[in-house]
């Protein structure tokens, strides 16, 4: 446990505690015909002022808002695990999905995209799993999101085969996740093409995934016609997830968008964790002091 202040910079207030003693206070004269007659007392030797500074100076520790607060704390990422599974297939090396540049390819473009939506995902334990004639992991999960970014950045289309695999992409993305040990865990699917190739077929990889109470969100890339619509809705459905069709660049963008929403991330903060106020035990002692004040004042009353 560590401890600090809230408001540290009213601790400045505790300057004024040489006025308590040194500043003079007016008050009505009186006039004696000798000075012998009154009694001379330093105010070092009063109790009053140091009761007062003592009461002051709880007083602004307490608007300080003292707290002690677990620094281990802070090093535990909050966020959820989370796999991108993109189809790197030949038919991803298409142009014309990206009306702002028609020679960029439909890869090119899910990569920008993906690397958008990484960049919002602040404390997400996030990996890559790219997928073809076979799946493999080309990040595991890790918090480190802007090396994940360029890792993302040195795949291409054909790198895992020239086909389409879906049962296997949800295999390698559900094996990927074992690692995780959040308890909400998801995977967005992304491919412009049919299942037609790998080990796995998707009615068993999705029967794992909703054993395991993974999401798994599908989004077609392209026309609709490219890819299997019906069997990435149901991808979707059996897992309690949603699919998505993205046919233009645009579109993808706004999918990435409501998949954030439906998955937030958990804002990263700069306040302490676990914190916790110790207000209460200057406010107490100020209350003891008071009290305290008020009996001795009773007492000296004739």
């Amino acid at each position: 446990m560590h401890f600090t202040f809230g408001s540290p910079y009213l601790l400045v207030l505790l300057l004024l505690l040489p006025c308590f003693l040194w500043c003079k206070q007016y008050s009505k004269p009186y006039y004696f015909p000798k000075l012998s007659w009154v009694a001379r007392q330093s105010p070092l030797l009063s109790w009053e002022p140091w009761l007062k500074m003592s009461l002051f100076a709880l007083m602004v520790l307490a608007l300080a808002k003292p707290f002690v607060y677990d620094a281990i704390a802070d090093q535990h990422k909050k966020g959820r695990d989370l796999i991108l599974a993109i189809d790197a297939s030949g038919s991803m090396a298409q142009s014309g999905f990206d009306a702002k540049d028609r020679l960029r390819t439909k890869y090119e473009t899910t990569l920008e995209l993906s690397r958008d939506f990484i960049e919002k995902r602040f404390d997400d334990n996030m990996g890559i799993v790219v997928f073809g004639t076979f799946a493999y992991t080309a990040s595991p999960l890790t918090y480190d999101l802007e090396s994940l970014s360029y890792l993302l950045e040195m795949t291409n289309v054909g790198l895992a085969g020239e086909s389409t695999a879906l049962g296997d992409a949800v295999m390698q993305s559900l094996r990927t996740l074992s690692y995780g040990q959040a308890q909400n865990k998801a995977i967005i699917l992304l491919t412009d093409g049919y299942h037609n190739a790998g080990k796995s077929s998707p009615k068993e990889a999705v029967k794992k995934a909703k054993e395991a109470g993974i999401k798994v969100y599908t989004i077609g890339i392209g026309n609709r016609s490219d890819y299997d619509a019906s069997l990435l809705e149901t991808i979707a459905k059996e897992s309690g997830a949603k699919s998505y069709a993205a046919s233009s660049a645009k579109a993808l963008s706004e999918i990435y968008e409501e998949i954030h929403a439906l998955e937030p991330s958990a804002i990263r903060s700069e306040n302490y964790l676990n914190q916790k106020l110790l207000i209460h035990y200057p406010l107490g002692l100020v209350l003891l002091l008071l009290l305290l004040w008020v009996l001795i004042t009773l007492r000296r009353e004739p």
